[in-house]
Parts: structure tokens; C-alpha cells; sequence
């Protein structure tokens, strides 16, 4: 089976001594949380909505902090120069990774330490809610036939591969058309130019509460609590799962009772009822992953798109 990327789970086996960690255990008093997002960004929202929430279990004030430039460049410097005493950290998703391969920053991903991972972000194929196509099964046999086009947001995303990905497990040689952004290939997607668009469950919320678009498959690794009569791709006959992380990371050399300190606390703040309330109804999958494995995660995962970027000639 095909995973993007291919990674152990975390152990369970990381047990809680209480449900918060007190203040006086945490060595700050405030940690800012940075984003390279805009205000009302994925990362954004996904910082903002943690901070509110998450300050009783770790024993800190907690504040959100937009840093632009360089689609992270410039949060990913601002972060490698600071101190690594918990008091600053940067929401991580697959784009850092993207913007160290593919624009050469000073600073890069492998000049940050991974923390903690709090979010799996399902990714999901869409279609126009009046195309012919009924099944995920439908537009790979409109691709055999020699006239498959599907779209995804930019050249180097994550969703770029999993079409890929998902064009080598169906043996097709459909066109994966790329776009400025989700919004523009919406578009292309609602007025028949493509067969099927690939995004995030939230980008096209809208759209699906209209009637507008209609949901073919997921990739992830299991069906969504929000979509149950959804199936995955692998269900549908081709082993490709896609996994869209949101976590953190700090300075490199993060001091062992700091990682302790978010290890307990990400782990109580997701088992938070209210907290995951709302999280769940953005169509959040809570999926934490430790330090370690987190470290090891993020490594893979930076492999495996520089082997993907490589192969199909984005960079040399």
C-alpha cells in the first residue's frame, strides 16, 4: 500500500499523570505560536482555535502570531534564530517543507526541530455535482479511454501527488492539471473542464452544502466520521493514502522537559470536549504524534517529496 508519507504510528502508550501540566512545570510564562498564514489561513484558524483551549494544560499563556514572506521563509527564519526554551514555536504543515525545496531559503525544515503532531487534515476528491460521474471508478475509466483531466492546487502539493500517485495504481495516463489555488480549480472543476478536483473537506464546505460539487473518495486511511457512506481510495481499489499533517516545531535543541510538557498537554487538550467539538466539525482528524516519531515523520515525509519533485522535474 501506497502511503504520502509512510510513517509508524505513534505509541498510545504515553501515559497521563494528570490532566493538565501546572504552571509552575512550564519554564515560560507566554509561548507565542507563529504561522506564516494570513489571518483567516488554514494554519491560522488551526493556531487560533488551539490557543484557546490549550493554555490550562500546558501552564502557559498561549498567543498567535502571523509572520508572512516567502510562503514561511520568513517564519522559518524567525524561528531557527530563537531561543530554544519553549517560549516559540511554528505551525507545521506540508508547506514548510515545499518552500525549503523548492525556493532555497537561509533557513529551512532541516534547520527546525519537529514537536509534537496534533491534526490529520482529510483529503478528498470532488466532482461537479451535475457531472456524469458517479464513482471514483466512473473517472478512472473516462482516464482509460485517453480523456482523464484532474486538478490539484499547485505543482508541488501534496495533492499533486496523491494524483500520482493515484494515476500509477490505475495505470492511466490522465492529465493532473495545476492551479494558482483551491478556488481557481474549483472552478475548472464545476464547469466541466475537469473530471475531479482534489482539496480539503473545509475549502469546499460551501460548495458541498449547496449542492454544487459531490464527494467521489477520500484518501485517507479510513472513511470520515462526517461522511461515513464516503469511501476511501484504497477502498475503492487503488492503495493510495494521503496524509495532510498540522503540528508544531520549535529551534532545534528543545530542552527534554519542554517536549515533555507538550507531549502531556497536546494529548489532554484533544481529549478536551469542547475543544474537540470544534474541531471535529472543521473535519479535523485528531492524529498525535510524539517527538520522536515526529522527528522521524517529518524526515521521511522531506524525503520523500524531494524524491517526488525530483522524479517528475520540478527540481533537479
Amino acid at each position: 500500500m501506497t502511503r504520502l508519507p509512510l510513517y509508524a504510528a505513534a505509541s498510545a502508550a504515553f501515559i497521563l499523570s494528570g490532566a493538565a501540566v501546572q504552571a509552575q512545570e512550564y519554564p515560560v510564562d507566554t509561548v507565542t505560536l507563529i504561522t506564516h498564514s494570513s489571518p483567516g489561513g488554514g494554519s491560522d484558524v488551526f493556531l487560533r482555535e488551539l490557543s484557546r483551549y490549550l493554555a490550562p494544560y500546558l501552564g502557559a499563556n498561549v498567543i498567535v502570531e502571523n509572520v508572512s514572506g516567502g510562503s514561511g521563509a520568513s517564519a522559518m527564519a524567525r524561528l531557527a534564530q530563537a531561543p530554544a526554551d519553549g517560549s516559540i514555536f511554528y505551525a507545521t504543515t506540508p508547506t514548510f517543507i515545499y518552500t525549503s525545496l523548492l525556493s532555497d531559503p537561509e533557513y529551512k525544515y532541516t534547520d527546525l526541530e519537529p514537536l509534537v503532531n496534533f491534526f490529520i487534515d482529510p483529503e478528498v476528491i470532488y466532482t461537479a455535482a451535475d457531472s456524469e460521474f458517479e464513482t471514483l471508478e466512473d473517472v478512472i475509466q473516462y482516464a482509460r479511454d485517453g480523456r482523464g483531466q484532474w486538478g490539484a492546487a499547485n505543482p508541488a502539493s501534496l495533492e499533486r501527488q496523491a494524483l500520482e500517485q493515484l494515476k500509477a495504481a490505475a495505470d492511466v495516463n490522465a492529465a493532473v492539471v495545476t492551479h494558482e489555488g483551491g478556488g481557481d480549480l474549483m472552478i475548472n472543476v464545476l464547469n466541466g473542464t475537469l473530471q475531479i478536483g482534489v482539496g480539503e473537506v473545509q475549502e469546499i464546505q460551501s460548495q458541498l452544502e449547496a449542492g454544487e460539487l459531490r464527494l467521489l473518495a477520500t484518501f485517507s486511511d479510513e472513511r470520515l466520521d462526517a461522511f461515513p457512506d464516503l469511501p476511501t481510495v484504497a477502498e475503492s481499489g487503488y492503495d493510495v493514502i494521503v496524509r495532510k499533517f498540522r503540528g508544531l516545531a520549535g529551534p532545534q535543541g528543545l530542552p527534554d522537559d519542554v517536549v515533555a510538557a507538550w507531549e502531556a498537554a497536546t494529548q489532554a487538550v484533544l481529549e478536551d470536549e469542547e475543544y474537540k467539538a470544534a474541531y471535529e466539525a472543521n473535519n479535523l482528524r485528531a492524529e498525535f504524534i510524539g517527538h520522536d516519531d515526529y522527528v522521524a515523520f517529518i524526515e521521511q515525509f522531506g524525503t520523500e517529496t524531494s524524491t517526488f519533485l525530483k522524479d517528475t522535474g520540478v527540481i533537479e
